[in-house]
């Protein structure tokens, strides 16, 4: 009897703890049922959301870390970073959701990519960093991304594909490290791997169009970038239209909207001889330095 009392309070202890720890998770899965729908600030009209949108920072804080782990980690390169950011806070002041904290980071990864997370972490790889020639082309890039954001496309895509399991992950990671660690790395290969709709690329593209100028930018550094995408497309697709699908007319109704509505728009900023020394010139210097620690290491070994 006495050894039945004992496993009862052990059982009582353990749900008590087991509810301790998934309380947050539950309040969190609870709150997104309640949320429904929201509004999308570029376009008006009323989206399917699982998130709420105090959400959005929380996510993003909590799987930032992660992405950076799974691509390389940041570019060891203080200017290249200051600059990156420089770039992309003029856009992020001048957008629809200026009212939180964005972070611009350039990762030491050698896929053809960029890419937001929810709440205003956005990211850009070195072999995209690589293919770009001008200041423009990089702001045309990074404001194309503020819009995901802006517009809550990646929430959206992870409400519809993800959902609960990241919910239950982002819950659990504060509360659980070894439990949250394994699942916020899966969850990041989930996010990794989502995928925009056509409209939302549609809608990034334009509304990114709309943010460069505003910011000082000339348009034409959009086009160039879709150019210079769909050229190295021909081997190979890079990495970015993984998730970000390439229209073939994408070209076509970008350029037809600068007609429409930049067409008259001249001194704005091209920024060629800014990248170059502010970016090419540290990732030229980035591949010699790695060339020559390769050579050594050759040499040590035999």
């Amino acid at each position: 009897m006495e050894n039945v009392v004992v496993f009862k309070q052990k059982v009582c202890f353990g749900q008590k703890y087991m509810l301790e720890k998934l309380f947050p998770a539950i309040l969190c899965v609870v709150t997104c049922l309640c949320t429904g729908c929201a509004v999308n600030p570029l376009t008006g009209s009323d989206e399917f959301m699982l998130l709420p949108v105090e959400q959005d920072v929380e996510i993003g804080k909590a799987y930032a870390p992660q992405v950076e782990k799974h691509l390389g980690g940041r570019i060891d390169n203080d200017t290249l970073q200051e600059y990156i950011e420089v770039v992309g806070d003029k856009i992020a002041r001048i957008c629809h959701r200026a009212d939180i904290e964005y972070h611009f980071t350039a990762l030491d990864h050698k896929s053809v990519n960029a890419f937001a997370l929810p709440g205003g972490y956005i990211f850009i790889t070195r072999g995209m960093l690589e293919k770009l020639q001008t200041e423009a082309q990089l702001a045309s890039i990074l404001a194309h991304e503020v819009v995901h954001v802006v517009a809550r496309d990646t929430a959206n895509v992870i409400s519809k594909e993800i959902g609960m399991t990241l919910l239950f992950a982002a819950a659990v990671i504060p509360t659980s490290p070894s439990a949250g660690a394994v699942m916020a790395a899966q969850v990041t290969r989930q996010i990794l791997g989502l995928r925009y709709s056509r409209k939302a690329e549609r809608e990034a593209d334009f509304g990114g169009l709309t943010y460069m100028v505003r910011a000082g930018y000339d348009p034409s550094g959009m086009v160039e970038l879709m150019q210079t995408l769909e050229s190295i497309g021909n081997d190979r697709p890079p990495e970015f239209f993984s998730s970000h699908p390439s229209p073939e007319n994408r070209i076509t109704y970008i350029q037809r909207r600068i007609e429409q509505r930049y067409g008259d728009a001249s001194g704005l900023r091209v920024g060629r001889e800014e990248y170059e020394r502010a970016v090419l010139s540290h990732l030229r210097a980035l591949t010699k330095t790695r060339s020559r620690l390769g050579a050594g290491k050759a040499r040590r070994q035999k």
